[in-house]
């Protein structure tokens, strides 16, 4: 089964920097059309261009927290490339809680920046595969893939909200697989440990015993390299994971196999 990706059409959220941005641009160097999709459309424009208006690159500036902007970029996909066959939900936020806090609402907040946008997004993006696949009997409608965080099965006080919008991340991956399969769209997730994103890179430059800290309970004792999990999100796009739906696959260097309470999952 072939891992290429060549001419589909694949959505990116988060896609402005950091580990959106290497997925997205490694989806372009292996043929696909990618419409990146950020909140922050000054870094969108610094990093593929003011206006593109051509080729297999487009973007989309919008708080995907509104319905009315999941709307839109669902649109401004389909004019750009009619179909779509790929969704990689990668927009995501790290905050710190304070779990004894009546007051920290850092629990709402990251569910409604870390799950409810992939929810809905998810949902209609289905629907247009599902328009698109009418009359075909066979290979995948669809592919929708989610990232997560080892996080979710970690226990961090100081991570509440993260965690517990990592851990409802994973049984939406799960419930809207089963909910899809019907309809040959499959729904994963990467769930990723320590990976050298734009915000744990300006968290290790104010903190730099962090990254000690990270090596040391980390069997492969390093920092994982965007790269390395944007090929394993390529994997789930493809047909080469064609029999795989509902899973969370961990990309971690082997973290979650240690078993520290304390130990951060930055």
């Amino acid at each position: 089964m072939s891992f290429s990706i060549a001419g589909k059409t694949a959505i990116v959220t988060g896609g402005a920097n950091g580990i959106g941005l290497s997925i997205g641009r490694l989806f372009v160097e292996k043929g696909a059309n990618v419409m990146f999709a950020d909140m922050d459309e000054k870094r969108l424009q610094e990093e593929l261009g003011r206006h593109p208006e051509d080729g297999n690159i487009r973007h989309f500036s919008g708080d995907l927290r509104e319905k009315l902007a999941i709307a839109n970029l669902l649109s401004a996909t389909l004019d750009a490339f009619d179909e779509i066959d790929i969704l990689v939900n990668g927009a995501r936020q790290v905050m710190p809680s304070n779990p004894l806090d009546p007051d920290d609402d850092s629990v709402i907040g990251l569910l409604n920046q870390n799950l409810m946008p992939a929810l809905r997004l998810t949902q209609l993006v289905a629907k247009r595969m599902m328009k698109q696949a009418e009359g075909k009997t066979e290979g995948q409608a669809g592919s929708i893939v989610n990232l997560s965080s080892i996080a979710a099965r970690r226990t961090h006080p100081d991570l509440l909200g993260y965690s517990v919008s990592s851990a409802a991340l994973d049984q939406m991956t799960r419930s809207m697989a089963v909910a899809l399969a019907p309809e040959r769209i499959r729904v994963n997730a990467v769930a990723f440990g320590s990976v050298m994103s734009n915000s744990l890179k300006s968290t290790l430059k104010d903190h730099r015993e962090y990254r000690q800290d990270i090596e040391a309970h980390t069997p492969l004792a390093r920092v994982a390299a965007p790269g390395e999990l944007a090929e394993a999100v390529q994997f789930l796009a493809s047909e080469a994971s064609g029999f795989m739906t509902g899973q969370i696959i961990t990309v971690d260097g082997g973290r979650t196999l240690l078993d520290p309470v304390a130990a951060p999952a930055h």
